[in-house]
């Protein structure tokens, strides 16, 4: 069985597809431009030269990336295997490849379709070597980052009361997302963090990382950035090969995602990036709205298309989100609209704090049951996990049924995280951290002397 993220020439599957005479067709000649309006059209047929997408919420921006994929293999401008398509997240990712593959009728495993974390991890394997790791390195999770720097500050003595290892991981990783490797980043960046050791934890974090043949998810884009800077000549393959570039949540992306995007691009500038400088909320996690912003003045004669026409909202919800967002300052602009009827008028109320927020929706819901409406009917979204708290006491005592939707997901639950630990022991002699977290589970009455004497055995 070949291994799908092995780099080749020829995709696993060779799709057959029907090809037009014309990159510039009609909707009518062309069975996958139906139901498109006429910017979407326009999207998908500028298909040479860099091309900024701005798509507002609910104006079907999705539809559009995965169109303009089958409408470059149709038109036979690049072959499956040259064209990168890549997201945000792994749900986006299979809707991504499940309506390609709708659209080309033909499967797309093996294709350079994925998250960024993916297709990154994917150009790692076949050069590992080349930046001190072997092709099956391991990709730790947040939990077992946390365990290994708490190791590495532990020979520097840090309190990890006064400086929680959660923390000075948030900043290593921000580090990470600008692309900086820690010969990098300055003396001052981090003078403020763990006495002035931080520096120094993360270079000897990074040495650890090495030793287990391992790395977290900032490492995926860092060391590609290092592959390819550091060796010209793979770069310019990777360029080569690939023809276009398509980028979905383009607000999103960190420095260095852009960076990495901008390598790849630099040969054919064929790149397509949708996005919504009005969605750029994740600035918290590294995501910079300025990459939008600035992405006429990096890919010079860029041509930018506005997809306004909303199929989600209504109007009275346009009007309200407009209003607001147009105080925005950093923004492209664009005036979304819809053909939906009005609907309810926006409500805005205004609380002291989560009771009372609770108090005020449990209320709400009692009055929509009074006048017939359902339960399966309502829902109540929060921003995070920790407010649902309040909401559940209140439905209690009101006797109201509730289902919370979300929770730890599958592959954070402990169990899972076990059985993945006992499988990278299996697969990896050097992956010490598996080895730790699974040495007593279940219980086997090991104490910290006895795997320090294990430790010692093994290093000698």
């Amino acid at each position: 069985m070949s291994d799908p993220f092995e780099l080749t020439d020829e995709p696993p599957t060779a799709p057959s597809v029907t090809v037009s005479a014309s990159t510039n067709v009609s909707e009518a000649s062309v069975p996958y431009l139906q139901g498109l309006n006429e910017p979407q059209i326009e999207a998908v047929q500028a298909i040479d030269g860099p091309v900024l997408v701005l798509a507002g919420a609910g104006t079907g921006k999705t539809r559009v990336l995965t169109t303009r994929l089958a409408h470059i293999l149709m038109n036979q401008k690049a072959r499956p295997w040259e064209i990168v398509a890549v997201t945000f997240t792994n749900k986006a990712a299979r809707e991504m490849r499940s309506r390609v593959a709708s659209l080309v009728g033909a499967p797309v495993e093996g294709w350079w379709l994925g998250t960024f974390h993916a297709l990154a991890a994917r150009i790692l394997r076949s050069h590992a070597e080349l930046i001190g790791l072997k092709p099956n390195f391991t990709i730790l999770d947040t939990d077992d980052q946390i365990r290994l720097l708490k190791q590495v500050m532990e020979g520097y003595q840090i309190d990890d009361k006064k400086w929680p290892a959660r923390v000075l991981m948030g900043v290593i990783q921000r580090w990470k997302d600008r692309g900086l490797t820690p010969e990098k980043v300055t003396v001052e960046e981090g003078a403020d963090f763990a006495e002035g050791t931080l520096n120094q934890l993360y270079t000897d974090y990074q040495a650890r990382l090495v030793t287990l043949n391992a790395v977290d998810f900032g490492d995926l884009l860092l060391h590609c950035l290092t592959l390819f800077t550091g060796h010209p000549d793979i770069l310019s393959a990777y360029q080569r090969k690939f023809k276009y570039l398509l980028v979905d949540e383009y607000q999103d992306t960190n420095v260095a995602q852009y960076l990495w995007l901008r390598l790849l691009a630099n040969e054919n500038r064929n790149i397509c990036c949708v996005g919504d400088d009005d969605q750029s909320i994740y600035s918290w996690r590294g995501a910079e709205v300025g990459n939008i912003l600035k992405f006429e003045r990096d890919f010079e004669g860029a041509q930018v298309i506005r997809l306004e026409q909303n199929y989600r909202s209504t109007p009275h919800i346009l009007a309200a989100a407009s209003v607001l967002i147009a105080n925005n300052e950093g923004r492209l602009g664009k005036t979304l609209w819809t053909g939906a009827e009005s609907g309810e008028k926006v409500s805005v109320r205004g609380v002291w704090d989560g009771e009372e927020e609770a108090r005020v929706i449990g209320e709400e819901i009692e009055s929509r049951q009074s006048k017939g409406q359902t339960l399966e009917e309502m829902a109540v979204l929060v921003r995070a996990g920790f407010q649902t708290r309040e909401f559940e006491e209140r439905l209690i005592t009101l006797g109201v049924p509730y289902r919370v939707i979300g929770g730890p997901r599958f592959y954070e639950r402990q169990e899972t995280r076990d059985t993945i630990a006992y499988l990278r022991v299996v697969v990896s002699a050097d992956d010490d951290l598996a080895f730790e977290r699974i040495v007593n589970v279940p219980k086997r009455g090991l104490g910290k002397a006895s795997l320090q004497a294990v430790h010692h055995l093994a290093r000698g």
